[in-house]
């Protein structure tokens, strides 16, 4: 596993354990939310962001988390040894977005200049990702990356598992 893609729900977990693999494995770590937002949470040319997720995935190794199918799969999954499905319950991903705009703690993987939000918008999109997102992410995943192997983690048991499952690399990598 030397190129890894994270996808789920809004706070499923996807940056923590995108972290988690790249300390684990030496592996540096790509957020996508950190190239896609702007300032403000403003949006950027869609060319722009490709070219943002092209520069960051260039190298050999990397665990990329986001999900941005329609944008960006065509760029990392011909290149992804293996895609991470988070199929974290929507009531502890509606949980946790609330939890941590309530505590409003600084993330690395936040955009510069974004401070930590939620509105109805976002959790109307956590609540319902299963049913109006996911199946579009996963038809996109479906046409362009079949062969690639994949493995869902439902829950902390099943991310500690899988964690504990793989090697410890000496070195380290920031996330």
């Amino acid at each position: 596993m030397q190129r890894i893609v994270i996808l789920g729900n809004g706070g499923s977990g996807k940056s923590t354990l995108a972290r988690a693999l790249g300390q684990r494995l030496a592996l540096p770590v790509v957020h996508l939310d950190t190239l896609f937002w702007e300032p403000g949470w403003a949006e950027p040319d869609a060319e722009q962001f490709r070219t943002r997720v092209s520069e960051a995935i260039a190298t050999d190794t990397w665990v990329c988390e986001g999900n941005y199918a329609r944008r960006t799969f065509d760029l990392r999954l011909p290149r992804a040894d293996l895609i991470i499905w988070l199929d974290t319950q929507r009531l502890t991903c509606m949980t946790r977005v609330v939890m941590r705009s309530i505590t409003n703690h600084s993330r690395p993987d936040l955009a510069a200049g974004c401070a930590e939000k939620w509105d109805r918008v976002f959790l109307k999109y956590v609540w319902r990702f299963d049913r109006d997102y996911r199946p579009g992410i996963e038809a996109i995943r479906l046409a362009i990356g079949p062969q690639i192997p994949v493995v869902h983690l439902r829950g902390n048991r099943d991310v500690a598992a899988f964690l504990d499952s793989l090697p410890v690399t000496s070195e380290a990598c920031p996330g």
